[in-house]
């Protein structure tokens, strides 16, 4: 699909032939000769450039260091000049229907090419302002179309960027239900008509004026504190496209001076870019076919028609409460406070029995980040209530979690750089939010509305979050990969409720209001949650907020959800105990392989000591960085057959109470060729049992103690780093009332596990960890396309010579060989054992 789109999109270029990188047919016939004269035409140092970022003592040693190593350098005069391929504009729109039966959903692509301006000139960076206005402005209309009633599509989006240089295009994406693309296609084009006629509203234009202040002023503020990588991209564009270089002073300077120049008049004149005159490129996608080329060209002319007659009514804007809390809470008090010196954090008790630790740090001058959280989540529900209660955070986030519709909510925040969620799991309901800090009352607002909002589902909310569910069963149905995965969940989780995927019929029995009073009980008490804040905090100013609208969340008569981590309920899941080796066939339009090799882990509590387990995880955290990188080196740089293997830990679905073993597994994972999937899964077999035996290498050690020395150094600089150790640390099976020696011990596990990690320790872990030898217990799954009945039959006629006669001896053959792809097709459905 992609291919014949870009084809369509760049017809009568170079570009519509093949791709810039490239054909595969070369990799496989170059020759080294070719190779090396291709390097000598371009690889030019008039071409390149080095640049370099980051810490360095001094920036003269590291331009001397430059000169050393490039200075004496030197390529072929008079290198050619670097090719530009046009990309033809055309007036007709073009179109695409695409019938794809593993396509996710119901899809519409709306491209508009125009040549990619240039960003020399103050005049340049103001369209480039209009610009991104434009598109703003536009994405809010749709996002709220998206939420009323009967709404064309799900979800619609426009973004503008580069393609080809010299040509971008500003792209508009919808996705929707089955047989809606006409629809969807309408809306979108409606809407930027619509812009044409009656222009965006000063108020729309006003939100997002502020929005992108708020975006460069906290840049502004972190122009310290900027990563490496950001300031070199901008030196990449300098060298690549000759865009100058200025700062973030200057432009945040220049941004704010220009913006409330910026009319709602020149922001809505962009509109005239997206005609469906202006190279204009439509393409719709659907798993089964609806919608014609015929079609979609009387959606263009309908919607030319309603323009031209001046049909198209202005914008009707929805009313925006001036505040999020209408009357605010009386502040709580400080039951008790206490200081973690070695954390640097404070933890107070409020007067509702709300339990909130806060460190400040000066990492980013523009950010706090924050999580809280309650044990008791969904596995103390019942089989029966499961899909209706899982679904609660789903219908009530469509509905407004904190008291007003999600596309009034949007308004509100405007300019405002707040971002507050919610989920429910198996044993923990959280919330998490990340502002800056002069956000950070609004954050707490939200919080404070989330547990006084009480959610009642509407008829027309409940249609459209099922509508959407549906579609999105419907979609994980017709992707290959969903029935992979949800084989290998039934096999190493014993067809677990709460691991089996959720189906039609399932969302056929969920009960909205259920889901919805199971939602509110969830966040309704606040004597059981806590919450760890973690960032650029001024406590003067950060205590008084969190007492009013954290401590001043109302405690109800009675506990609601007050669930003590030892009395969770465990999840039903068990490992198979032997050797379990499936393929999984799936239709595919493209062949393709993934293979998921799995191993048990349990962790025995009666046997050891708390603090023990705690070394075990970070031991299993090392291990599996390892396997990783050895598999890898075995399968990609040894027998050249993967491009990249990953080693995944699940330890989740265990209760997290002091007492019980801690069950999971550790898995490997790979796509391949399909003709060699089980040997390589033979040979990562082999591996594992290698360094079961033998141990690795000191240099693989030394290697996997570096990587994570360098992920943790990096990590103490980061707020979300440190917001995990301290929730990690109140998580942890050590915590016992007292967060500074939960921290301290998972500190001292992390540097002992360093400091004994030699070739024999991690060998005995490994035959410690995972079943010894490995080849004794393990599940491999394989996904494996399936050839369907149809080109069974098809392949038959193909291999036969005749055309038109049939004798009875063929009709037999053909009656036999259908009887033979009926019954493979029912047998494939489910999975083959080996």
């Amino acid at each position: 699909m992609q291919d014949s789109h870009w084809s369509l999109m760049m017809e009568g270029s170079k570009y519509a032939d093949r791709l810039p990188i490239g054909l595969e047919k070369v990799i496989h016939t170059v020759s080294a000769e070719t190779v090396k004269q291709f390097y000598k035409k371009w690889y030019h140092l008039h071409h390149m450039a080095v640049i370099a970022v980051g810490d360095f003592p001094d920036t003269k040693s590291v331009v001397e260091l430059i000169k050393t190593h490039f200075e004496d350098k030197y390529s072929e005069p008079n290198p050619p000049p670097l090719p530009i391929f046009q990309v033809p504009s055309h007036i007709e729109p073009r179109f695409s229907c695409f019938v794809e039966s593993e396509a996710a959903g119901s899809a519409v692509m709306i491209s508009y090419k125009m040549p990619a301006d240039e960003l020399r000139t103050v005049k340049d960076y103001k369209d480039m302002l209009i610009e991104s206005m434009f598109l703003y402005a536009l994405n809010q209309r749709f996002f709220k179309l998206s939420r009323r009633k009967n709404p064309p599509y799900f979800s619609s989006s426009a973004a503008a960027d580069v393609l080809v240089h010299p040509m971008k295009a500003c792209i508009m994406t919808a996705s929707c239900k089955e047989k809606g693309t006409l629809e969807a296609l309408e809306s979108m084009l409606f809407e930027v008509a619509r812009v044409r006629l009656h222009g965006f509203l000063e108020h729309e234009i006003s939100i997002v004026r502020a929005l992108l202040m708020a975006e460069i002023e906290s840049a502004y503020l972190e122009r310290d504190q900027m990563q490496s990588t950001n300031l070199r991209d901008e030196y990449l564009q300098h060298f690549f496209r000759n865009e100058p270089v200025v700062g973030i002073e200057y432009e945040a300077q220049l941004q704010k001076t220009i913006l409330p120049q910026i009319s709602a008049l020149e922001v809505s004149k962009y509109s005239e870019k997206l005609r469906t005159s202006c190279s204009c490129v439509i393409k719709t996608v659907e798993p089964q076919a609806s919608a014609r080329i015929d079609d979609l060209k009387k959606v263009l002319l309908k919607i030319d028609i309603l323009e031209g007659e001046g049909s198209i009514s202005p914008w009707d804007e929805e009313k925006i409460p001036e505040e999020i809390v209408s009357t605010k809470p009386t502040p709580g008090s400080i039951l008790n406070q206490l200081e973690y010196s070695k954390i640097g954090a404070s933890e107070l008790i409020l007067s509702n029995g709300l339990r909130v630790c806060y460190k400040c740090t000066d990492f980013l001058d523009d950010q706090v980040l924050f999580t809280g959280f309650s044990y008791g989540g969904l596995s103390e529900i019942p089989e029966s209530d499961y899909f209706s209660c899982s679904m609660g955070s789903t219908i009530a986030g469509e509905i407004g979690v904190f008291g007003y519709r999600p596309s009034v909510m949007m308004d509100m925040l405007a300019g405002k750089r707040v971002e507050v969620g919610m989920k429910v799991g198996a044993y923990m309901r959280s919330f998490s939010g990340d502002c800056s800090p002069s956000d950070l009352e609004t954050a707490l607002q939200l919080v404070y509305q989330l547990f006084t909002t009480n959610v009642t589902p509407g008829e027309e909310d409940v249609k459209i979050v099922m509508q959407m569910a549906e579609e999105a069963v419907h979609a994980q149905e017709r992707d290959p990969y969903t029935a992979f995965a949800d084989r290998v969940k039934e096999l190493n989780y014993g067809n677990s409720y709460f691991f089996r995927p959720i189906r039609i019929n399932d969302l056929q029995k969920v009960d909205p209001f259920k889901a919805c009073e199971y939602f509110n009980s969830c966040f309704k008490d606040p004597s059981n949650f806590t919450v760890v804040i973690v960032g650029s905090l001024e406590p003067t100013i950060a205590l008084p907020l969190i007492l009013q609208y954290l401590g001043g969340i109302p405690k109800p008569p009675e506990p609601i959800l007050h669930i003590n981590r030892d009395d969770l309920k465990g999840l039903p899941f068990s490992f198979p105990t032997g050797i379990i080796r499936e393929v999984v066939l799936s239709p595919m339009v493209e062949a393709q392989c993934s293979v998921q090799l799995s191993f048990p882990v349990v962790l025995k509590n009666g046997t050891m000591a708390l603090n023990w387990q705690v070394e075990e995880i970070h031991r299993i955290g090392f291990l599996s960085k390892l396997l990783e990188t050895k598999i890898m080196q075995v399968l990609r740089f040894k027998h050249g057959q993967i491009y990249s293997v990953g080693v995944s830990v699940f330890l989740g679905g265990n209760k997290p109470s002091r007492t019980g073993d801690l069950r999971g597994d550790i898995s490997i994972n790979f796509s391949c060729d399909p003709g060699i999937s089980s040997k390589l899964v033979d040979i990562s077999l082999e591996e594992v049992l290698r360094l079961q035996e033998e141990g690795p290498s000191d240099q693989d050690v030394l290697t996997v103690l570096e990587i994570e020395q360098r992920a943790h150094e990096n990590g103490l600089q980061e707020n979300f780093y440190w917001l995990e150790r301290i929730v990690r640390s109140y998580q942890s099976r050590i915590y016992d009332g007292d967060l500074g020696t939960a921290f301290e011990i998972q500190d001292e596990g992390r540097s002992s596990v360093r400091q004994c990690l030699t070739t024999s320790t991690v060998q005995s872990t490994l035959q410690r960890i995972l079943p010894n030898p490995c080849k004794k217990q393990y599940t491999a799954v394989i996904l494996m396309p399936r050839t369907s009945r149809f080109q069974l039959l098809r392949s038959f006629f193909q291999s036969t010579h005749t055309s038109y006669i049939r004798d009875a001896k063929v009709i037999a053959s053909i009656a036999g060989l259908t009887l033979l792809g009926l019954t493979f097709w029912r047998y494939s459905r489910s999975t083959l054992r080996s």
